[in-house]
């Protein structure tokens, strides 16, 4: 039922679309939140596209970067390169993860994990109730997005459409790094 809510819901959004592609592209424009102002720490559990079980409440202690994705999508394609380089740039500092959303196949993603050598691990969740964790602050059609939960697993800054550089997601990390 929270789905198709959310689902309704996004009709209603100003980003611009894709026609018939069914997903929506952002504008890419960065949304912060003050500390004082984030909600509860997100909860989100899922299985990766190796098998193996992630749990966002233990990667807690330090800033998380969460990329939805799709293998299909153009604007994740383009957006992918400046990704790895701010995982690169950022190391142990940071973790980052991947939630790949659309796939029918986790072969498919395993392709474009191959493909655009990700450097990190991604949720396989093609049934989209992962977003569910996001409500509020994504948009459930909005591919790519990108989130940074602060130390305690809150949302503390989101983009919603590809990231504009990579500078702008390490200035984001930066400030939930330094709080």
């Amino acid at each position: 039922m929270g789905l198709a809510c959310l689902l309704a819901l996004a009709g209603c959004s100003a980003v611009s679309g894709t026609g018939d592609k069914g997903y929506i592209t952002g504008e890419g424009v960065p949304t912060e939140v003050k500390a004082v102002d984030r909600g509860e720490p997100v909860e989100l559990t899922g299985t990766d596209l190796d098998g193996n079980q992630v749990d966002l409440a233990a990667l807690r202690g330090k800033p998380v970067v969460v990329n939805v994705w799709w293998s299909e999508c153009p604007p994740c394609r383009v957006e992918q390169p400046d990704l790895n380089e701010a995982a690169t740039e950022l190391g142990d500092s940071v973790t980052f993860l991947g939630l790949n959303i659309r796939d029918s196949g986790v072969e498919k993603a395993q392709a474009f994990v191959r493909n655009y050598d990700v450097p990190y691990p991604s949720v396989f969740a093609p049934d989209g109730r992962a977003l569910l964790a996001f409500a509020g602050t994504l948009n459930p059609r909005s591919i790519p997005s990108t989130v940074v939960l602060d130390k305690e697993g809150r949302v503390a800054a989101s983009v919603q459409g590809r990231i504009p550089t990579t500078q702008t997601l390490l200035s984001l990390v930066e400030v939930v790094s330094n709080e």
